[in-house]
């Protein structure tokens, strides 16, 4: 039996994606999957964190408007044969971020046209716009899009809008905002979301391997 290959082609811009695909990846290689990845670059990304709240609501209202940022281009590797592609990011004011759609835009037919395909969406709450999107996108070029991976922020609103804010702004740590960790005592995905991380790669891991004994 050959090895099953999966590609996790993922843009983190707060990191969070990255920290949740890492438990992710060690459940598939638990699984005895092989894993490569790809991280998407962009060539001029947002500043972390934002110096002012003006720059801040344009990049929100850019988002918003699916505006494109370009990446680099990706590694050659990519266009090889793959059993499945986790295509990964964060929810950017309610769709995909930049990076993925313009990765999308380019890449997205060669890479994953025919292809087993999984969103892995990381989130503050609202992912459901994003996922459509991504499954429209993907359809047209061919792809079996499979119902997606979701992890949104598990604080209740309105603190963990009020919490992504600060963080973009870099203030969550100051001092004077030290009201907020009453009913906001950290920032993303908790440690319980990261095992169910590892959880959701065995699933898969054990998905593909089934697949490939019938």
């Amino acid at each position: 039996m050959s090895k099953k290959r999966v590609l996790i082609v993922y843009y983190s811009y707060t990191q969070q994606t990255r920290i949740q695909l890492e438990r992710f990846i060690a459940g598939l290689e638990c699984g005895g999957i092989e894993v490569v990845q790809e991280r998407l670059e962009p060539i001029a990304p947002y500043e972390f964190p934002f110096t002012t709240n003006g720059s801040l609501a344009v990049a929100m209202v850019a988002t918003f408007f699916q505006k494109r940022m370009a990446i680099k281009p990706v590694a050659e590797r990519c266009f090889g044969s793959w059993d499945c592609i986790v295509l990964a990011g964060p929810t950017w004011s309610y769709n995909p971020s930049g990076p993925v759609l313009d990765f999308l835009d380019r890449y997205g037919r060669d890479i994953c046209g025919g292809r087993l395909v999984i969103p892995f969406i990381s989130c503050r709450a609202y992912w459901l716009l994003h996922y459509w999107t991504l499954k429209r996108r993907l359809r047209r070029y061919g792809s079996i899009v499979e119902k997606p991976i979701i992890f949104t922020h598990p604080v209740k609103e309105p603190w963990r809008s009020i919490g992504l804010l600060l963080k973009l702004r870099g203030k969550i740590a100051q001092r004077q905002y030290s009201w907020l960790r009453q009913h906001y005592p950290r920032y993303g995905h908790s440690e319980e979301q990261r095992v169910e991380a590892i959880e959701q790669g065995k699933k898969l891991a054990e998905k593909l391997l089934g697949n490939s004994s019938r």
